[in-house]
């Protein structure tokens, strides 16, 4: 997952709003955002090659995402991200606890959300100690959170244009469908090749071997069930599929 929009306590009648693009090679094995046979309260896409995932809700508010951070040449770490968005959805642990205890995991560099209703938490361990965030808009891509690469910057401010239109979605899918490339000038240097830090300066990432996967727009109402709908793409950026499924509270 590569970027993940995120508005905390700003809409009256969705205290959680999400909207994200999971960027990963295509020839990774996935499984399309469904209810979890471990766990019928979750709803999310699948890492069929680790087990893991990269975004997720269950019952009763809770929901987690992952993104990695981009560190070309470090050594990977021997567990895979997605099974901390994984935990956390089938467990019953707060959002702080696990946010607190997450960074210590070893895995390769990430950002982690979670929240459990009462409190939004962001953890990396490529940062400090996990933190709970204040009602507001938050982004995150392949550096910390908020860090302001264009590409980050635009989607949150069209996210946060879009929230006005809820419960209607295409906002928000317009919004992670945008293919703009950055201007060579404004691009972060991660440490990747320039062709590859344009490829990635898109909100919606093509290519023919790594791109954008998936988008998905997810809420949560008052009563704390959740909307989760999923758009899946292939290696041109067609559309492959789309999923809209629910929990209870």
């Amino acid at each position: 997952m590569c970027l993940i929009l995120v508005a905390w306590q700003q809409h009256p009648d969705f205290p959680l709003v999400v909207a994200a693009n999971r960027d990963e090679f295509h020839a990774r094995p996935t499984a399309a955002a469904a209810a979890w046979p471990e766990g019928q309260s979750v709803i999310g896409g699948r890492d069929l090659e680790a087990g893991g995932s990269w975004l997720g809700f269950s019952s009763g508010g809770r929901f987690a995402a992952v993104t990695n951070v981009r560190e070309p040449g470090r050594p990977r770490g021997p567990y895979s991200r997605g099974w901390l968005p994984r935990d956390f959805l089938l467990g019953a642990e707060g959002a702080w606890t696990y946010g607190q205890t997450a960074a210590g995991r070893e895995t390769s560099g990430f950002n982690l959300l979670v929240c459990d209703f009462r409190d939004l938490v962001y953890c990396s361990n490529r940062d400090g100690p996990a933190r709970k965030l204040a009602p507001g808009i938050y982004g995150v891509s392949n550096h910390l959170l908020d860090t302001p690469w264009p590409k980050l910057t635009a989607a949150k401010a069209a996210f946060a244009a879009a929230l006005a239109n809820l419960p209607d979605r295409e906002r928000f899918f317009a919004l992670l469908a945008d293919r703009e490339i950055v201007s060579d000038r404004y691009l972060p240097a991660t440490g990747v090749s320039l062709e590859w830090e344009r490829l990635l300066s898109a909100i919606f990432v093509l290519s023919p071997t790594y791109g954008t996967r998936a988008s998905t727009v997810g809420m949560v109402t008052r009563s704390g069930s959740a909307l989760l709908e999923e758009r899946s793409f292939d290696c041109s950026g067609q559309l492959l599929q789309s999923s809209l499924i629910s929990t209870g509270v």
